[in-house]
């Protein structure tokens, strides 16, 4: 049988993530991917020739990591359309095992962050970099830190289908409820836009890269996951519980957690000097 690729089965595949519950992004990603496959196809009928050739063709404009997620997208699909015999494996990866010095966040760096925004009277931007780095919530839940949220001191998030509660540690709460009384804000989302919206990642990105220079950050470390990032390393080396972060994270799987936790090389070089193994 004739197997094509259309627009109508794109639009089946959707409403069948709809009715997975999965969220707006992940679904807006598959359904960008799908788009490229789409594109790829042009019209030709499915084979898993035909599949084969996409996946190399990814590695010309794209890296192993978008490549591999372009093919989990796709395989998806497949499997809702029950063509199993379609799905490719993925490129294999080498674990890091080092995180890039040129990217990882120091504790310096964010608390210049958080001092040139206050310097510039940019309060909620301030506000925003201290709640996302001190809770490790992701920046498109920041909807769910609510006045309510804030007067109780924790917020309950509802992500990837998952439930999570989130704990407002008492300064960041008392930072908070001073803004609220300024802003005037008496109920939902403390974090808005002029017009009452909930700022977006991209307000979020925007205004953290304004502040790189004055804050003498490279712009390279300069993005909100990476606050989640600096939580994560700052409650593992309290903790030393990676299941127990996984859990806070929201991460189903323990791997992914363990990327967020990954040394420096020149962190790591120095705590094995600290093992004092030479005689």
């Amino acid at each position: 049988m004739e197997r094509l690729f259309n627009l109508e089965k794109m639009h089946q595949f959707k409403e069948y993530l709809l009715c997975e519950e999965r969220s707006t992004a992940t679904i807006g990603k598959y359904l960008h991917d799908l788009n490229v496959f789409y594109s790829f196809m042009n019209g030709k009928e499915l084979s898993k020739a035909n599949v084969l050739e996409f996946k190399s063709n990814l590695l010309e404009k794209y890296t192993v990591t978008s490549a591999n997620s372009m093919l989990a997208a796709v395989n998806v699909f497949f499997r809702f359309l029950g063509w199993f015999d379609l799905c490719v494996k993925q490129y294999k990866i080498q674990k890091p095992a080092f995180c890039p010095e040129e990217k990882e966040l120091t504790r310096a760096e964010y608390r210049r962050l958080i001092e040139t925004a206050k310097r510039k009277n940019n309060i909620r931007l301030n506000l925003i970099i201290q709640t996302i780095c001190s809770s490790g919530i992701r920046v498109s839940e920041l909807q769910y830190i609510t006045v309510e949220a804030v007067h109780r001191g924790e917020a309950f998030v509802n992500c990837k289908g998952k439930n999570r509660r989130i704990f407002i540690v008492r300064e960041l709460q008392k930072k908070l409820l001073e803004y609220i009384k300024l802003q005037r804000i008496k109920s939902g989302a403390v974090f808005v836009t002029k017009n009452g919206k909930p700022v977006n990642r991209h307000n979020i990105w925007r205004d953290m890269k304004a502040l790189c220079k004055d804050a003498n950050v490279p712009s390279s470390k300069v993005f909100p996951h990476n606050l989640r990032h600096l939580f994560a390393r700052t409650f593992y080396n309290i903790e030393k519980d990676i299941s127990k972060l996984a859990d806070i994270l929201g991460h189903t799987n323990i791997n992914t957690t363990r990327i967020y936790i990954i040394t420096t090389a020149s962190e790591h070089k120095r705590k094995m000097g600290n093992m004092r193994l030479i005689i």
